[in-house]
């Protein structure tokens, strides 16, 4: 069957597909012996010889579904060259080839996936597919119900519109609010910039639920791995069919 290298690189669990890029480009990827510097090559996964590094790519690969209850203060990265706290701090066995799926500000907490499924973690962050965020957004002040309005329905960030989200008001008071905030748009810092548009200061941010899991009593700072059916729900949330799994 032929396939794309990048997606090869990223069902096989090496890096997202936008990594395999970096990867091929860099001249780190080999088929048959010889390096590849075609961005759009295609394989068959069967027959041709795929290494990384020298390093043969195995056809086959376990995938590993993770999900974390982030706190605030961690970058969502596996390494720092500032040593600064990151997430593998959380889940020290981490293993090789896991990735986060999506970003999560330093300064943000809750639900962060981590897999080795690249093609998975490639659909669940692309805008075509939609997939559902919501997060408990705390500010500092009443957020009117006409700022609520435009954010629902769309405003312009860095020039380009955001997609309408939906808010729901938990609390309202003068001098503090909380909302329930559900997008499914991954830009940068996208909830936090959408508040500050309208003159809000967002102190707390929280994601509670990504395509559909949530956190439900797992702690800070803990991990689990995600059930069958968990795994099963998200696959076929972005129309992909059932592959190994643990």
């Amino acid at each position: 069957m032929q396939i794309r290298l990048n997606k090869f690189l990223a069902q096989r669990g090496i890096a997202s597909r936008r990594k395999a890029d970096e990867l091929i480009a860099q001249g780190r990827v080999s088929v048959n012996d010889r390096l590849v510097e075609d961005l759009g090559l295609k394989i068959d996964e069967i027959k041709d010889r795929v290494a990384v590094d020298g390093k043969k790519v195995q056809t086959e690969r376990t995938f590993v579904y993770y999900m974390l209850n982030k706190p605030a203060g961690y970058l969502v990265t596996l390494s720092d060259p500032f040593r600064r706290p990151t997430i593998r701090k959380l889940i020290p066995k981490l293993e090789k080839g896991v990735f986060p799926v999506g970003r999560l500000d330093q300064d943000s907490e809750g639900l962060l996936l981590l897999t080795n499924d690249g093609e998975l973690a490639f659909r669940l962050t692309h805008p075509r597919y939609e997939v559902k965020k919501k997060y408990l957004v705390r500010i500092a002040g009443e957020v009117e119900s006409s700022e609520i309005s435009r954010l629902e329905k769309g405003i312009f960030l860095e020039g380009r519109k955001t997609a309408p989200a939906k808010i729901v008001a938990q609390e309202q008071t003068p001098h503090k609010s909380a909302l329930l905030v559900e997008v499914h748009e991954g830009r940068k810092r996208e909830v936090r910039k959408m508040f500050e548009a309208v003159g809000q200061r967002v102190v707390g941010l929280k994601r509670v639920a990504f395509a559909g899991l949530r956190l439900e009593h797992l702690p800070s700072g803990q991990w689990r791995l995600l059930k069958h059916a968990e795994v099963m729900h998200l696959k076929r949330l972005v129309g992909l069919g059932d592959r190994h799994h643990p």
